[in-house]
């Protein structure tokens, strides 16, 4: 999501991170290099070399609940689409008008 949706497509781009396995492995390393993304790590693994980010996520996950609130609006956009009819579509849902049009 974060390379398809890149507002400037044509800067170099450079991913911070600290010293987790994910960050570390070939695989990972890999994928930065395929999308010409410079890899940067702190130099230890300790997530307080980096912590005014670390406070930021903290207070976003426990303060804001942020993924709680993510979840709910992807679970409402679910329910607008694929469960609820819609009078204004005959009482079918947005999903099945499409879905309609599609196999005319």
């Amino acid at each position: 999501m974060a390379l398809n949706n890149r507002e400037y497509k044509n800067q170099p781009l450079v991913h911070h991170s600290d010293r987790g396995l994910q960050y570390c492995s070939n695989e990972y390393q890999n994928l930065l290099e395929q999308h010409a993304i410079k890899p940067s790590m702190t130099e230890k693994y300790d997530p307080y070399e980096n912590a005014v980010a670390e406070r930021v996520n903290g207070i976003l996950k426990q303060e804001f609940d942020v993924a709680k609130k993510v979840k709910l609006v992807e679970e409402a956009i679910y329910i607008y689409n694929d469960i609820r009819p819609h009078l204004s579509n005959y009482m079918l849902t947005p999903q099945q008008c499409t879905s309609k049009v599609k196999l005319k």
